[in-house]
């Protein structure tokens, strides 16, 4: 069946606000009277959490796949480190929150802190990574919940060395390998986005492959300076043994498989050009791939530039690298009047015009997607994080974020603005705040 409703996590950090985050919960049912509406807000009992991804305490991969539920969800903070678990099965159209775990167990316990994306195991514990430390260092690696009764565990990591940094994972059971991404270091993000911290370590470079069933660490890649792989994806299929990682700021996609037995490779298969520009904090400005998402059949990869504002559909094959078909401009920092200037660019011919729906003009990039299950809706959200939404895109925090909703042609390929709905966070009764993370409650792509 078609998504009724979504859950939406959003922050009042960094927005002048004094209100704690709290999980939207949006409807999407074109015939309800409320299409498009914010229907409940669970506030969370904390300020500054920052809200950042959310996951399902069950998922697809776990070995009791038909008894087990998606009705618990996990919301773990990127900056106060807490965790959230939110029952949304008892009402999935008003989540109540039934735990909580303080930061400092998980400082004391694991010696981890800032905590980004989670993920079910097959044996259906709870994996979140991390990072940096409580002090704010960068610090790669994992913690471990119990699926059942969602108790701190302790590091997931069998005594190896964690990387550097750490934000993103996904895995492959049948191949018994996990595979994270790199991020930056949390207390130098704190401080904004910054030219001076090029060349610096401050932004990850690595690609780690681990050993699933051994929890050791068997590869790195090195993806090049301040390339900062972020976001994973493996195929859905689960005997194809590849996937793709998306650097934010090389603008490159890297398509990694399997070679031999337990040895894993890389090739890079998309590059998106930066541009010249005036009139912005870099002379050049890079192709800020924030969000990854492959269809459930394996057929489309769809990727968010943050900065330049698109949205990118493109075609996987098995004999060739994958092709751009469709694309689609939300917002961005190159649109046409605005402050920035492109001097030189090597796909556009004009720069792009504004995006108005429902009378609103719609500010800021993409940031971060969720795809429907038929593959015919992608929800769009954009806020990225308060500190750098409010560097980059100050309009975003004053006037808040929204969720959109892109056509998608799974026929032919293509990708269209549906100007029926919009989500407007910048309504909100306490304030305007900033969207993130999107979760649809039958399924999604992201699980």
């Amino acid at each position: 069946p078609r998504e009724e409703v979504a859950y939406v996590t959003c922050t009042y950090r960094g927005t002048c606000i004094d209100e704690p985050d709290f999980l939207a919960t949006v409807d999407l049912n074109p015939r309800s009277p409320c299409y498009g509406q914010v229907i409940h807000r669970l506030p969370m009992p904390n300020l500054k959490d920052e809200l950042h991804n959310s996951g399902w305490s069950a998922g697809c991969s776990c070995c009791d796949s038909l008894t087990t539920k998606r009705n618990k969800l996990i919301l773990p903070c990127l900056i106060s480190s807490r965790i959230y678990v939110v029952d949304v099965g008892s009402q999935c159209r008003a989540p109540k929150l039934c735990k909580m775990i303080e930061p400092v167990d998980v400082f004391w316990k694991c010696n981890k802190g800032h905590l980004s994306v989670v993920h079910s195991l097959p044996n259906g514990d709870i994996l979140i990574a991390n990072m940096g430390d409580a002090a704010g260092n960068g610090k790669g690696g994992f913690i471990v919940l119990d699926g059942e009764t969602f108790e701190l565990k302790g590091n997931w990591e069998n005594g190896c060395e964690v990387p550097p940094t750490g934000y993103d994972f996904w895995y492959h059971p049948r191949q018994n390998v996990l595979i994270s991404s790199a991020g930056v270091v949390p207390k130098r993000a704190g401080r904004g986005f910054c030219p001076d911290d090029f060349k610096k370590g401050v932004f990850g470079r690595r690609l780690n492959v681990w050993n699933l069933c051994c929890r050791t660490l068997t590869q790195c890649f090195d993806l090049g300076e301040d390339s900062l792989p972020l976001t994973v994806k493996f195929l859905h299929n689960p005997d194809a043994a590849e996937g793709y990682v998306s650097c934010a700021l090389s603008g490159v996609v890297y398509r990694f498989y399997k070679c031999e037995a337990n040895s894993w490779a890389v090739e890079e298969v998309i590059r998106i050009p930066a541009k010249d520009v005036a009139g912005w904090i870099m002379p050049k400005m890079p192709a800020f791939i924030a969000d990854l998402i492959i269809s459930l059949d394996d057929k489309f990869l769809y990727l968010c530039n943050w900065l330049h504002g698109d949205i990118r559909q493109y075609e996987l094959s098995k004999n060739c690298k994958p092709r751009l078909v469709g694309q689609v401009f939300v917002g961005g920092s190159i649109l046409r009047g605005g402050p920035v200037t492109v001097c030189r660019d090597e796909e556009l011919k004009c720069q792009p015009d504004p995006l108005v729906i429902k009378c609103k003009r719609v500010y800021g990039g993409p940031s971060k997607m969720q795809l429907s299950r038929d593959g015919r809706r992608l929800y769009v959200t954009n806020s990225l994080y308060s500190t750098w939404d409010r560097q980059i895109y100050p309009t975003v925090v004053k006037e808040g974020s929204a969720v959109l909703q892109i056509d998608v042609d799974i026929e032919k390929g293509g990708l269209c603005v549906n100007k029926d709905l919009l989500v407007d966070f910048g309504k909100e009764p306490n304030g305007p705040c900033l969207a993130h993370d999107i979760r649809l409650p039958c399924g999604d792509s992201a699980s």
